[in-house]
Parts: C-alpha cells; structure tokens; sequence
C-alpha cells in the first residue's frame, strides 16, 4: 500500500509583539491585557473556555492577562465586564491567562486548500498529570490554545481536532521533561484551555485525527508554537 504524499507546508511562526495573524477573515488585536481575535463572519467553535465553553457561534475569542494572585468568585463574570470594556458587546470565547502575553506564540500552516492558525500561550508553573495528579486548588501557570481552521468541520470532526491538538499538546510538554510537584512527568497543566474555530468554508470534513490532512497541520501548528513557548517558561 502506498502512503498518501506528506502536504506541503509554509509555516510562518513569529511572537505576537511583531506578528499577525496571517488568516482570512480575521484580524488580532494585542496589548499586555489581552489578545482578542475577531472574525469578519461568525466562526463554529468548539472550547472548554472559562467564557463561552461548549459549542457556538461567535465573532470573538479573547485571551485576557491576569495577575499571578489573581482571585476572583467569579471569573466568568468579570471576564465578561473586561470584554464589555474592550468594546465586546456579544457574545465571545473568552480564555484567562497568568503569563505574560509578550511570550504568545501565533503561527499559520497552509497545504493545498486548507489553512490552519494558532494563537497560543504557554506556562507550567502548574503542572499536573492526568490520571495522576490528586485534586489540588489551581496555581498560575497554563497552556492556552485557540485554532482557527479554514474549513467546514462537522461537530464530530471539531471533537477530533481537540483530540488531535491535545495528543501533539502532550508530547511536546513531555519532550520538556517537566514534572508535576509529585515528581511525575507532566502532562500539561490543571487549567489549560482549548478552543477549535472552524470558517465553515469548503467541503465538509468529517474527520480531524491526526493523519489527516488538516489534523496534521493542526498538529503542527501546536507542536512548533508550543515548543517555542515553552522556551520562554522552563
């Protein structure tokens, strides 16, 4: 049996205090209190957010800066009242991150007809290890991942992106030899948060794992961005 030929990619990786976001339809805004996505046309987004987790359709997707200390009763509450100062007046995806936002990462990844972006942040100064790590109140210290996808993901298809991104995740902050305060390898942090934005443009893909053309480029992009974050943290 032949293997499929591995896609053609031109990546383009760069900090954020220089960089942007080289995708159709959108546009990012980026300050030291947050960096804010927004779309032309409403994406399909799938994310596991502190602010519009679950499935919907928004034009927004922020990733606010917060202090080490920072202890609220209700972040999602006050998430929403710095949208609303931001000028957000509808409803986003909002992420909440204590590392500073100078050391995100955004890279894009084209092959063919599909483009993938990633808008990133990365710490581990709350490392954990699934399965392994007891229930504990979380420290600062998480990884933050919004893709854009410009594509037609079916809800199945979003699932497996998260799977896809979330595998190439764990690799990568295995690679960085971390441990968690029991001494175990991490494998990520307590707190990370994903969010997968499809553009509802093109064929409709019923499938993102990670041998498929836009799983490996999702995988890709997390890996690259992720190491280089990593970088500025360990």
């Amino acid at each position: 049996m032949t293997k499929a030929p591995v896609p053609e990619v031109l990546p383009t990786v760069a900090m954020l205090a220089t960089a942007a976001l080289d995708f159709p339809g959108l546009t990012l805004k980026q300050s030291p209190e947050a960096l804010v996505v927004y779309s032309a046309q409403p994406l399909t987004v799938l994310s596991s957010t502190e602010v519009g987790g679950g499935l919907t359709r928004v034009r927004y997707l922020v990733n606010r800066h917060v202090r080490r200390d920072y202890d609220c009763a209700d972040p999602s509450a006050d998430l929403v009242a710095f949208a609303r100062g931001q000028g957000i007046h509808e409803a986003f995806v909002g992420q909440m991150t204590a590392v500073l936002l100078q050391t995100a990462q955004v890279q894009t990844l084209r092959a063919d007809d599909l483009t993938v972006a990633i808008v990133l942040t990365a710490g581990l100064g709350n490392a954990t290890a699934a399965g392994l790590s007891p229930p504990a109140t979380a420290r600062p210290g998480t990884i933050n991942m919004m893709l854009f996808i410009d594509a037609c993901l079916t809800p199945a298809a979003l699932v497996n992106a998260v799977i896809t991104a979330t595998e190439a995740k764990t690799q990568v902050v295995l690679a960085s030899r971390a441990r968690t305060p029991e001494g175990t390898a991490a494998t990520g942090t307590s707190t990370d948060a994903i969010a997968i934005a499809s553009t509802g443009r093109g064929p409709i893909l019923p499938y993102a794992g990670p041998v498929t053309p836009v799983g490996w480029l999702i995988g890709r992009c997390v890996r690259t961005a992720l190491a280089a974050a990593l970088t500025h943290t360990l």
